[in-house]
């Protein structure tokens, strides 16, 4: 049976090019849902729409949920699939296999362009000139393997300027774990020799390490320094017991990552398990679960983990060990090879000790996956005893699927601002948080906080009934709206009876009090307020329901608190920046966005400085001279 499709639809399709690039399907809403790269595009477009009877289930409902299409030219399948990545990173379409939350990976980052490299932990990789290493799935063990190697590297993680002049050191430097360049206790030379070894034991290169360190030892202990040959005896020690829990896996020195992955297709839910070996050492494990999952065929699903996983990664090693081949083996090898700059090989041992790690991998990509399964069938089943609870607590009609709450921040009347988080089933929805800077002010040091609530609620129930009223509007205000349009199940304003009351009025106002039920969180004793009961409803100690509501209150203060916090430190690294002659806006603008700090600022050379689009030589100087 083959799909029905309108006359729009199919005159796109009569006109696609015989050519390769990247090809994007849309939903009714004008939401991107698929994106796939073809080498010949006319064949590999139409094919979707051919007979259904050779199509899997994911297939046919992305063929039903097809409304209109978009293509790409590019001139070889290499461009195409680097220009897919992009897309994917940018669209999330739900079809896609995704690596769940891959933007927020950590990274370890070492300032290897500083004299004085300091260390930490980020979540992008930018041209900087510093090293990287990861991404790494836990950032809390990405800390606790920082804290365990600061004893044998001690590294410095301080925003401090370095001269070796500050009269006195951190805290840091006198339990041993900095050296203590901010004093001068070690020069740049020996500074840099330490974080150098601290990247040699990151990228597996541990024996040589140990030497090193071994050498010094011996040099200070016949030099009768005895107290640095007792530190490097310490830091020895401390980085053999981390050599101990690296399993030797190939008497060659050698780097490839080992890759394997468990699929549950009853589920529709997979995980996927890599091993760092370096140097012919395991030196480290990490887990990715992934998105968008509902068939593992011809190497679907190890592809797309392949192509995002490799896109951000610090490092490719010059072999890649897989649990089966692929159909696009020779396109992504010459695309791996472009971004490591030599031969990258994508291999499938068939035996010996190669063929075993792959399966100890797959093995534990299993056992990792139905230990996963086991928990979020855990935080499924506490969430949906939390929505009941709430459900019943608060007399609604069914569980709150969708539930806003908003919360006012300010400072002494100034920034104003509030939030709108979101959570769908118990869990935060974090692409439909809003912010809003609100223009309702009181009388100066006296905020009218009634007044910025009313504003809030009023732009974002507003928006609600213009997105009702015109339901089909322009292609770009279609994906920036879908968030105003949905009306949620409860709405929980942060304060009393007052802050409900205006919450009731805005709803009055808009027509939806009868539609949208609210509640009023008072913030000392955790009180629900309701419409028309005089009592508040207090939801017992320790259950799920209160632990929900906690929740959201909280992430709607932290998330107006945060936004309100950098709408102060921008407000007063502008005031600073318009003191100096020759900095107006437009210069002012341009050098936030290039350094984003005034300590940035201070710190730039005025050759960086004069780098910045509208700045001259001489305005630099006078933002110098004048920081």
């Amino acid at each position: 049976m083959t799909r029905r499709i309108s006359e729009e639809l199919q005159a796109k399709l009569d006109t696609v090019p015989s050519r390769p690039g990247v090809y994007l399907m849309k939903d009714a809403r004008g939401n991107v849902i698929y994106v796939g790269k073809a080498i010949h595009l006319r064949n590999r477009v139409r094919s979707y729409f051919h007979s259904a009877a050779g199509q899997n289930a994911r297939v046919r409902r992305l063929v039903r949920d097809i409304a209109d299409l978009e293509w790409i030219v590019t001139d070889t399948e290499l461009e195409a699939l680097i220009l897919e990545n992009e897309l994917i990173k940018r669209y999330q379409p739900r079809y896609n296999v995704r690596l769940k939350d891959d933007k927020n990976y950590p990274y370890i980052k070492i300032h290897w362009q500083d004299d004085f490299p300091k260390v930490s932990i980020v979540r992008r990789m930018e041209q900087d000139g510093a090293r990287y290493y990861g991404p790494f799935t836990s950032a809390a063990a990405v800390r606790q393997t920082l804290d365990v190697l600061r004893r044998v590297f001690p590294f410095r993680d301080c925003n401090r300027e370095i001269t070796g002049r500050d009269r006195r050191p951190c805290l840091y430097y006198h339990i041993k774990l900095c050296a203590g360049p901010c004093i001068g206790a070690v020069t740049r030379e020996e500074y840099r020799e330490i974080i150098q070894g601290l990247c040699d034991f990151l990228e597996g290169n541990t024996d040589a390490v140990l030497s090193e360190l071994q050498r010094k030892m011996q040099e200070a202990a016949d030099a009768l320094r005895f107290e640095r040959a007792a530190l490097y005896r310490d830091q020895i020690r401390a980085a053999e017991r981390i050599v101990e829990h690296q399993k030797v896996v190939s008497g060659k020195q050698e780097d490839e990552d080992v890759i394997a992955f468990a699929y549950d297709p009853q589920q529709d839910e997979a995980c996927v398990q890599v091993f760092l070996i370096r140097r012919g050492r395991l030196i480290g494990r990490e887990t990715f679960s992934l998105d968008g999952v509902t068939t593992e065929e011809n190497g679907e699903l190890l592809a797309a983990f392949l192509k995002q996983f490799y896109d951000e990664a610090a490092y490719i090693p010059p072999r890649i060990l897989l649990p089966r081949d692929l159909e696009e083996r020779e396109i992504i090898e010459q695309w791996l090879r472009s971004k490591r700059g030599s031969k990258v090989e994508l291999r499938v041992p068939r035996r010996g000790t190669k063929r075993q790690l792959v399966q100890m991998a797959t093995e534990n990509a299993r056992e990792t996956l139905q230990a996963l399964q086991a928990q979020w069938q855990a935080d499924t089943h506490r969430q949906t005893e939390a929505l009941t609870e709430l459900q019943e607590h608060l007399g609604l009609d069914s569980p709150p699927s969708r539930i806003e709450c908003y919360d006012i921040s300010t400072l002494q009347g100034t920034n104003t601002v509030g939030s709108m988080v979101v959570f769908a089933k118990g869990v935060p929805l974090k692409s439909d948080y809003r912010r809003f800077s609100v223009r309702s002010v009181g009388r100066a040091g006296h905020p009218d906080d009634y007044a910025a609530m009313r504003e809030v609620l009023r732009r974002r129930f507003r928006r609600a009934v213009e997105a009702a009223e015109n339901p089909d509007p322009g292609q770009k205000a279609r994906k920036r709206d879908a968030v105003w349009s949905i009306l949620p199940d409860l709405v929980i304003v942060d304060g009393g009876k007052g802050q409900l009351n205006v919450a009731l009025e805005v709803l009055e106002e808009y027509g939806l009090r009868e539609v949208v039920p609210v509640a009023g969180l008072a913030k000392q004793r955790e009180e629900i307020f309701l419409p028309g009961r005089p009592d508040p409803v207090i939801l017992p100690r320790g259950s799920d329901a209160l632990h929900l509501v906690q929740r959201i209150r909280d992430e709607a203060h932290r998330f107006a608190i945060t936004y309100q916090r950098n709408r102060r430190r921008k407000a007063t690294l502008s005031s600073v920046l318009d003191e100096i002659p020759g900095i107006g806006p437009k210069r002012r603008q341009a050098l936030l966005r290039r350094f984003g700090s005034l300590e940035a600022i201070r710190k730039a050379s005025v050759e960086d400085l004069a780098s910045v689009p509208g700045m001259t030589r001489t305005a630099a100087k006078q933002v110098k001279a004048y920081l």
